[in-house]
């Protein structure tokens, strides 16, 4: 049907009825017009003549919208509309609402002081509505006059008090139709114990569907095949969900999303029960009963299988594996990632896409990985775009361009607000020639020169918090994040630094530098609370060659200064903070070669430790506080 061109009423609603007649068990007990209907394979009635038609509208006192007008041609009523309404009004049963139900007035109390026109205009529609349901569970149907398009259709709305949601909006009578249709088919996709098997030409379509949208999402097509499966799904054909699903996750969709039909297959539990279970556990609130219900019709063992998996994934212990020269890859990009290197591992995950072995035809990509917690934050929507556009799984297509990396490179990202604009200070040490692993060993004392389990800067500091059972005033021990900083550098970073001492502050460098080359920077340009401050120091081989800081409006300095670092170049005027600290950071960036990873250290879960403490001891005289928990 085009746009111009009328629709087939009379073969659709036959169709729909051979449908209906045909999914009814034998012998099942069914009312008479019920069973005549299924005898006759026909759920409507009569054609409206159109002095019938003239008639509804003289007493309505409207022209009754175009769909509505041609369906009463073709029967003057319908039974069974969708799974909830079992009789649909003709000319002689659709009336004005006029709020018979009492639902304006209800909704009308949940309105706020501040509702808007369009608010009160949803409302109304119980009160101006028409109403198609003459027999339904609890179900309303109601045409709006006032919602009207170019070609004179009426929107259609449907509620019902079980769903607990706002009335559905269908844009026309032809398409609530439609959409009825898909409900009646989406109920009867699975039948019950002793139902047909439910079979007819438009699932027969739907399936053939489903299968061409497999192959073409593995061509890298994935736009033209979630279409396809998303109308699949609206009928409820099996599959349709499970692999349209795959789709929504890599596009960064993680809502409603379940694997339907596959995630309870033990072909495909290994790389698709780690998504849903980590979503689970994003969500603290959810019980871990309510699992179950998505893994409904699974044996004993993958039940079991996925409890144990969201212990993993809770816990930041689940580590992804694949099979083959893919799985190789995986563990290359994972110990990539381990050190910040994010844009690295993403390359090396796609390098070897085309490597990749599907655990069995439905699953359209490799997907277990999302849940690990170094290369789960690989994934954006870009980046999940560039997956599902490349060829996979033994299918031919053009592969696609890569997606931009994440990192922009430099120093110079840390003076840009963050999205929440929450980083206004920071520090980090650089140190040359030496790995990350080493550094605890450098900058810390005793029990902490360990670095812990990978994991957000968030959640360190929470697990910091939470362990810790002395805090003193004088003590500044830092928790940093470690990884490496570009070509023979490794970086310790700390984003939320306490408040900086210039009195009682004690370089890392010299200690951090011992046998190599150190670079300490700590930024307060932007900081909320005090005096703007910036101080950087270079040591090497143990002992501090040059350093200044800016703090209380003067510069403090030794050593000899290379000109490109140069204070005298950055502090003449602090009119613009951030720009000064740009400057600074691209200055110590283009002197040392050094870059710290924005992705790993904002989204990423990177290794921390704890450093000892960045101030000095007090001297005489001098007090403090220590508060100690039990």
């Amino acid at each position: 049907m085009t746009k111009n061109s009328p629709f087939d009423w009379r073969s659709f609603l036959l169709k729909w009825s051979g449908e209906w007649a045909d999914s009814l068990p034998d012998g099942e007990a069914r009312g008479e017009e019920d069973e005549a209907a299924r005898q006759a394979r026909w759920l409507g009635f009569p054609p409206a003549s159109e002095e019938l038609i003239a008639a509804l509208e003289e007493r309505l006192g409207r022209r009754m919208p175009p769909s509505y007008r041609e369906f009463l041609g073709v029967s003057d009523g319908w039974r069974h509309a969708g799974g909830f309404v079992s009789l649909l009004a003709g000319t002689a049963d659709a009336h004005w609402h006029d709020d018979e139900s009492g639902l304006a007035v209800m909704f009308e109390e949940y309105l706020d002081e501040d509702a808007g026109p369009e608010e009160r205009q949803e409302v109304d529609i119980w009160r101006r509505g028409l109403q198609l349901d003459v027999e339904s569970d609890a179900t309303y149907v109601l045409m709006d006059p006032e919602d009207v398009d170019e070609d004179g259709e009426w929107a259609v709305y449907t509620w019902a008090s079980w769903r607990a949601d706002s009335p559905e909006r269908h844009a026309s009578f032809l398409e609530f139709m439609r959409d009825m249709h898909r409900e009646f088919h989406s109920l009867r996709a699975r039948p019950n114990d002793g139902e047909p098997e439910f079979v007819n030409d438009t699932t027969r379509k739907l399936d053939a569907l489903v299968e061409e949208a497999r192959l073409e999402a593995l061509r890298g097509g994935w736009e033209r095949a979630g279409k396809a499966l998303d109308e699949a799904k609206a009928y409820g054909r099996p599959r349709a969900a499970g692999l349209g699903d795959q789709i929504r996750r890599l596009l960064g969709q993680t809502s409603m999303v379940y694997f339907d039909g596959l995630v309870t297959d033990p072909r495909y539990a290994p790389e698709l029960l780690p998504p849903l279970v980590a979503e689970h556990a994003a969500h603290s609130y959810r019980d871990d009963s309510t699992l179950k219900f998505h893994l409904r019709g699974a044996d004993e063992d993958l039940v079991s299988l996925a409890h144990a998996t969201l212990e993993r994934v809770r816990g930041g212990t689940y580590r992804y594996t694949a099979a083959g020269p893919f799985g190789e890859a995986v563990g290359r990009a994972r110990e990539l990632a381990r050190w910040g290197d994010t844009d690295g591992a993403w390359r090396t995950l796609m390098d070897a896409l085309p490597l990749w072995e599907p655990l069995g035809p439905d699953l359209l990509a490799p997907l277990g990985w999302v849940a690990d917690p170094l290369l789960g934050p690989l994934l954006t929507p870009e980046r999940g775009r560039e997956l599902l556009s490349a060829p996979r799984g033994g299918q031919q297509g053009e592969a696609p361009g890569p997606a931009a990396g994440l990192d922009p490179g430099g120093l110079a990202w840390l003076a840009e607000p963050d999205p929440g604009d929450n980083r206004t200070s920071y520090r980090f040490v650089l140190v040359e020639g030496v790995e990350p692993e080493e550094l605890p060993a450098r900058l810390a004392d005793g029990d902490d020169a360990v670095l812990n389990e990978p994991m957000t800067l968030r959640d360190a500091r929470r697990r910091l918090l939470h362990n810790r059972r002395e805090f003193s005033s004088y003590d500044d021990r830092a928790l940093m994040a470690v990884g490496r900083a570009g070509p023979g550098w490794s970086f310790a970073f700390d984003g939320d630094p306490a408040a900086f001492g210039r009195q009682r502050f004690v370089s890392p460098a010299p200690a951090a530098g011992a046998g190599t080359r150190a670079v300490v920077v700590w930024s307060g340009l932007r900081a909320w609370h005090g005096e703007p401050f910036f101080h950087l120091s270079v040591a090497c081989d143990g002992a501090e060659q040059y350093a200044f800081t800016y703090a209380d409006g003067e510069v403090r300095r030794s050593g000899d200064i290379p000109r490109a670092l140069d204070p005298s170049r950055f502090f003449d005027a602090l009119e613009d903070a951030a720009e000064v600290e740009r400057s600074l950071l691209e200055a110590v960036a283009g002197e040392f070669g050094a870059r710290l990873p924005r992705h790993a250290i904002v989204s990423g879960r990177l290794h921390t430790f704890t450093t000892r403490s960045w101030t000095r001891p007090p001297g005489d005289g001098e007090t403090y506080a220590v508060i100690r928990m039990r």
